[in-house]
């Protein structure tokens, strides 16, 4: 398939493979913030073509997965509501809360909708003026411009009956956390690729500065995660410590100004509480006071509502990188997708899921597919 072909050549990738090893000097930790990078790290066989020195460390770059339980509580408080039309992506619905996911309220009468778009949302709000609809805005900056565009297009039109849970996350606070950890052991970052085409390269290069770390803007092919960490390692070997961009055909320096513009207009930077890790300051989205009235907690009083994560689970050590998830002890027994303990495991981006869809029958090293 052209354009994509290209990027999972097994050669080129072997090529890759060699010019590493004949690159590194010392044992260095990359870790990929991204859920998508991780699937592909796993599904391909990434890891496993690079020599003992390169340690790939999977870090929190699943927004789904870092949704904390309280929201996820909320959501199924406002799903189970009478007269309220809840819509969400796909992949929210078996996120565990404390006690039950949106899929078992649905399952018990609640009205709860997978959209493809929040404007999908708002237009159903339209066409359903009897009835409260509330989106489920989750997820990195990339998506912050969609569900920011519906906020403003219903406050333009007038659609009172519109209203986000609002879940953004930031990714270069989360960044910053990990790095100032006593327990960090990441010497460099590949950036998720779809985070940069929105903000651009300019919010990383005071984090590779300021902690000598390289960031470089990684897509999400097997060929652009080996020549990102060919770039990284580079740098350590080197010793330079710079934002650089691999994913030059999607991402511009300073990213999409438009996009920016509306993120801006609509919403405003706020702490936020990241599931599993805990909070982290100015890491969060939330609506600005022009937009209050489609802040579906402040419209529906939920800010007393949500519960406790279960205490077997072990994601929040996954999304720091602390734990690889077949090391978890419930991993593949007591927790699976049918089973989840944690949204690691049930999420498409999330690193669990990734190990035990590609992994869980494997005994030692996974052999290298043949075609990456």
């Amino acid at each position: 398939m052209k354009f994509l072909d290209e990027y999972r050549d097994a050669e080129a990738a072997r090529r890759y493979a060699e010019a590493i090893r004949g690159l590194v000097t010392r044992h260095w930790s990359l870790m990929e913030v991204c859920g998508g990078q991780t699937h592909a790290i796993v599904r391909f066989g990434i890891d496993e073509l690079l020599p003992p020195e390169v340690t790939l460390i999977h870090g929190p770059g699943c927004p789904v997965c870092v949704t904390p339980v309280d929201l996820i509580d909320k959501a199924v408080a406002l799903a189970a509501r009478p007269g309220v039309i809840f819509c969400s992506f796909g992949d929210m619905l078996r996120v565990p809360g404390s006690e039950r996911d949106l899929f078992s309220v649905k399952a018990q009468g609640g009205d709860v909708r997978v959209v493809y778009s929040p404007m999908d949302a708002l237009s159903l709000a339209e066409r359903s003026p009897g009835r409260e609809v509330v989106f489920f805005a989750v997820g990195f900056e990339t998506t912050a411009p969609a569900n920011a565009t519906a906020v403003y297009e219903a406050r333009r039109r007038g659609v009172r009956n519109f209203s986000l849970l609002v879940a953004h996350v930031l990714v270069p606070p989360a960044m910053e956390a990990i790095l100032s950890s006593p327990s960090c052991r990441v010497n460099g970052f590949l950036a998720a690729g779809h985070v940069c085409t929105i903000m651009g390269m300019d919010e990383y290069r005071p984090l590779a500065e300021k902690y000598r770390v390289p960031i470089v803007a990684t897509g999400f092919e097997p060929l652009d995660l080996l020549q990102g960490i060919t770039m990284c390692l580079k740098q350590l070997e080197e010793g330079r410590a710079e934002a650089e961009n691999q994913y030059e055909r999607a991402v511009r320096p300073t990213g999409n100004a438009p996009a920016q513009a509306i993120i801006g207009e609509v919403f405003e930077v706020v702490p936020r509480s990241w599931r599993g890790i805990g909070s982290i300051a100015a890491s969060g989205l939330g609506l600005r006071a022009p937009y209050a009235e489609h802040d579906a907690v402040r419209r529906f009083g939920l800010e007393g509502v949500g519960g406790k994560e279960a205490a077997e689970c072990q994601s929040g050590l996954v999304l720091q990188g602390l734990l690889k998830p077949p090391d978890c002890p419930a991993f593949g027994t007591r927790c699976t997708p049918d089973t989840p303990l944690g949204a690691t495991m049930v999420s498409a981006e999330g690193a669990c899921a990734a190990y035990y869809r590609y992994r869980r029958f494997k005994e030692g090293p996974c052999p290298t597919s043949t075609s990456p």
